[in-house]
């Protein structure tokens, strides 16, 4: 009996120490984790796929975190609320903002968190709140999303009745003139030639008119070598017998005026013989 009560002090202790232990272990573990993350809530408007408990989260492309868990907003059906646990270190501003980002057309989702400016207050909890509320901002896909559609919105408007009856119209008339069109191919074509014909003939008539133009150049510089060489040496004896010919002309109408018939009969008078 003595032993086996023995055995059973010594089992109650161990399983004593045990628990104690992990207890300790529990304890240290929940205090080095309450240190080690900070939390944060994000409400997003509409679907959040792709995102789950365990999707990571970043800081300026950096990861620093993981979403903790979504949950369904109970005040607004839209809203999903993500509790979103990352390091405690980043002191995130008031002008932060939270979006669903993704890693390419086929990549993963994930939370992208920008960091604001370093003037801007530190993002506390409010009155209320559990934790610090970031704001969001819609994701690339659903501003994608709502830009398709508005254009969807926009193309149903414009396709109206009265816009279609238009564009119906519009069709009709280009068809009819194709048909024209194909109906005078003929005409077309011979205009075409004859165009062609006229495009050639103008060509040859400029190509005359250039060797006209290059035979007057050619022209006006002989001209000019002429009269740069012999036609200027020759000038100025020109001009002296041009005046000796006007000058006698002037002796024959004078001589004229004394005595008309001196051109016919010579003159007469005799002149004085010293003795």
């Amino acid at each position: 009996m003595e032993t086996k009560a023995n055995y059973v002090a010594v089992g109650a202790f161990v399983l004593l120490c045990v628990v104690g232990l992990v207890v300790a272990i529990l304890w240290l573990a929940g205090a080095q984790y309450s240190q080690e993350f900070a939390y944060y809530q994000a409400d997003f408007t509409g679907s959040v796929t792709g995102l789950g408990k365990g999707t990571a989260v970043r800081y300026n492309g950096i990861e620093v975190g993981r979403v903790e868990s979504l949950d369904f907003d109970p005040k607004d059906p839209r809203a999903v609320i993500a509790t979103l646990q990352v390091q405690p270190g980043l002191h995130l501003r008031t002008n932060s903002s939270a979006t669903i980002a993704s890693e390419g057309l086929a990549g993963g989702s994930y939370v992208e968190i920008d960091g604001g400016t370093k003037d801007a207050p530190e993002l506390v909890a409010q009155p209320g709140q559990r934790y610090p509320v970031i704001p969001t901002k819609p994701s690339t896909f659903q501003e994608i999303t709502d830009k398709v559609s508005k254009l969807a919105d926009r193309a149903n408007d414009a396709l109206n009745d009265e816009n279609r009856r238009q564009l119906a119209l519009m069709l009709k008339n280009l068809q009819e003139t194709t048909a024209a069109i194909d109906r005078h191919s003929r005409d077309i074509e011979a205009i075409l030639a004859n165009l062609n014909k006229a495009s050639a003939t103008l060509d040859d008539t400029l190509v005359s008119a250039r060797g006209t133009a290059q035979n007057l150049d050619r022209l006006s510089a002989d001209a000019d070598t002429v009269v740069r060489t012999q036609g200027m040496g020759q000038l100025p004896q020109l001009v002296i017998e041009t005046r000796a010919l006007v000058s006698s002309l002037n002796r024959l109408s004078n001589d004229l005026d004394r005595n008309p018939t001196s051109l016919v009969f010579g003159d007469r008078r005799e002149g004085y013989t010293p003795q």
